[in-house]
């Protein structure tokens, strides 16, 4: 397995931009947040600063001085450049990184965990809502007249899906165009919850973690652990 560690170089050092370009594409001459930006070592500088930054905060720093110390950052970036040996081994270094990772992540998990458990034990009580032995809650909109699909079936979709804050994930209603997908080829929850729908069904569903994505999430929109909700339209079966 590639180190994570390869890729918190890289991204540090390459291939990210940044949404502040003017519209001549210069990075230079301008004012970011109250930073101005006059030269081209001044967007060097910038550009990594800012790209670190994302990645951090896409594996959970929310402060970055209580979880970073700025300081060595730069004696290190000086310290390779350089080309003074490290008193840290590449794989020294790999480890602290992938275990600071691992930390972050863990602590996003848990607090997910932990949110939607709690939505989920009051979401429970309300009228119309049904739990299943699995944990899937699931809600009827529309009870739609048609057969209930195999799981060998390809069914027609439309769907709008959510974190618990109403944050859209993904929506085939957004994009005005259903899906087509084997219906027991979507995540656990979703699979549960279509094979119990008649066709011209909809459903609100509110769908835990372990039977989502888990622990590792998907992509930039679900994170870790999170608990998501989605209406649900089965639209058409084909065989």
């Amino acid at each position: 397995m590639k180190s994570k560690y390869i890729f918190f170089l890289v991204i540090a050092a390459v291939g990210f931009q940044c949404d502040g370009q003017n519209k001549s594409g210069s990075t230079t001459g301008g004012a970011v947040s109250g930073i101005a930006l006059n030269n081209k070592a001044d967007s060097i500088g910038y550009s990594l600063g800012y790209n670190l930054g994302e990645f951090l905060k896409a594996q959970g720093v929310k402060d970055f001085a209580a979880d970073v110390n700025e300081e060595m950052v730069i004696k290190a970036m000086k310290l390779s450049i350089a080309g003074q040996k490290s008193p840290m081994t590449r794989e020294q270094c790999a480890l602290a990184v992938n275990g600071f990772i691992e930390w972050k992540r863990k602590e996003v998990v848990v607090k997910n965990e932990q949110e939607g458990a709690k939505f989920m034990e009051e979401n429970k009580s309300k009228p119309g809502v049904i739990t299943t032995p699995s944990g899937l809650q699931y809600q009827v909109i529309k009870m739609g007249t048609g057969p209930k699909p195999m799981p060998t079936d390809q069914v027609q979709v439309h769907y709008h899906g959510t974190l618990l804050n109403g944050t859209v994930v993904d929506s085939s209603v957004d994009r005005n165009q259903p899906i087509v997908h084997p219906a027991n080829g979507f995540i656990p929850g979703w699979n549960e919850a279509i094979s119990m729908m008649p066709t011209g069904s909809k459903w609100k569903l509110w769908v835990p973690a372990k039977i989502g994505y888990g622990d590792q999430g998907a992509g930039q929109s679900i994170p870790p652990g999170a608990t998501l909700v989605f209406e649900v339209e089965l639209l058409k079966i084909n065989p």
